[in-house]
């Protein structure tokens, strides 16, 4: 379906790497933050931290907060191999220090995303691909653009775009 030129600009592409740390909390639990976000400029560990209900404005009695740390690009290639239980325990050690008045959570969930964020997209397509006229199969999304709000928007724009002649 796909021809060589197609093949070698899709694999062109490349992500970085990051992990993202879940705490959760019981209901009731209180955070004792004046923000609902946080972006850490000077931290060789973590980039941003959110009070997620609090975030999304769904604050509630009956379901507990919850805490999302994402690490740096830096950090997440440094440790992309690395043993999750081991990178917990350093995100950790670190969230502490930003954070130290945070309540021992109920569970944590450490995931690592080998693929976060777009650092370099498809060369010469800005927004999509058209992998296949007939039948039509265009692919789109933020490898041909940028990984951002912006960057999906006009992604989804070019792909809308490049349907219209074919309805």
């Amino acid at each position: 379906v796909i021809n060589e030129s197609q093949k070698q600009q899709l694999e062109s592409v490349s992500y970085s790497s990051r992990y993202a740390l879940g705490l959760f909390y019981e209901a009731g639990t209180g955070i004792a933050v004046p923000w609902a976000a946080r972006y850490i400029a000077d931290n060789p560990c973590i980039r941003f931290i959110s009070i997620d209900n609090k975030k999304r404005n769904i604050e509630s009695p009956e379901v507990g907060p919850s805490v999302v740390v994402h690490t740096t690009v830096t950090f997440g290639s440094e440790h992309l191999d690395s043993e999750p239980a081991e990178v917990q325990q350093v995100i950790l050690s670190h969230l502490q220090r930003i954070v130290p008045s945070l309540p021992e959570p109920t569970s944590i969930k450490c995931q690592r995303w080998r693929y976060s964020q777009v650092t370099r997209a498809v060369p010469n397509c800005p927004g999509q691909m058209i992998l296949h006229t007939q039948p039509l199969l265009i692919c789109g999304g933020d490898g041909f653009t940028r990984s951002n709000f912006d960057g999906c928007i006009e992604s989804a724009m070019s792909l809308a775009e490049a349907v219209k002649p074919h309805l």
